[in-house]
């Protein structure tokens, strides 16, 4: 199991700060890196974090029409990050596609399909996608792997029941860990890591516990002695 942890602060320079104390664990971790970091700080913010010895999780959640999706994974991977993320829902034609165009590169990055966003709760979820959470998720998984990706983002709970109708190596990744009890937030599937370990979870994506910690590199500390 990885730690990946969640670069959400509200600047680059304190989003800096937390990597470059972390620093001394950038062979353990990853740094995933969203729609607000990405769109405010750019391509330097990501060379900056590779300079750190990182690797990096752009969590763009690609979701348009299948050509634009696939010029789109091309783009990201010469930007030369190790991972980043399609929405499910855009269908076995527009995650196909995005693979077929990555098989140019010679190290290509990973491609996750998002299953069902964790601030879902099951009610909200079947209102727009006219299923429940377990029975589409898994549904959405499957199309994953079928297409060819490496994984899926999606909560603890599905993790196992994923692996089960996919394959053991096909990768989860959990949002919404609270390691110690923390405060779900807006969060509404989380789960700590305990759990996640009985579910075979591959990759942990923690933000708030460690960023808004008074310690962070203490926090990192017992998630990195917890998950070995």
């Amino acid at each position: 199991m990885k730690l990946c942890i969640a670069l959400d602060n509200p600047s680059k320079q304190e989003n800096l700060k937390l990597a470059e104390e972390l620093k001394e664990y950038s062979n353990d971790l990853w740094m995933k890196v969203g729609f607000r970091s990405f769109i405010r700080d750019g391509h330097e913010f990501l060379k900056a974090l590779k300079d750190l010895g990182y690797n990096i999780f752009l969590d763009l959640k690609l979701y348009d029409i299948p050509n634009t999706m696939a010029d789109a994974a091309e783009e990201i991977a010469k930007i030369g990050v190790d991972m980043f993320n399609v929405h499910a829902s855009s269908g076995k034609r527009a995650m196909s596609e995005v693979m077929k165009r990555l098989e140019k590169f010679e190290k290509r990055p990973l491609v996750l399909a998002v299953t069902a966003l964790t601030s879902f709760d099951n009610e909200e979820f079947k209102k727009i996608y006219g299923s429940d959470i377990n029975t589409k998720a898994k549904e959405f998984a499957k199309n994953a792997y079928e297409s060819g990706l490496d994984g899926v983002v999606c909560s603890v709970w599905e993790s196992m029941d994923i692996k089960n109708i996919t394959n053991k190596n096909f990768i989860t990744l959990t949002p919404g860990i609270r390691p110690f009890g923390e405060d779900a937030g807006d969060q509404k599937r989380v789960a700590d890591i305990k759990t996640a370990k009985e579910k075979m979870v591959d990759f942990i994506v923690v933000g708030r516990p460690i960023y808004k910690s008074k310690n962070p590199k203490e926090i990192v500390e017992k998630i990195l002695k917890e998950i070995k």
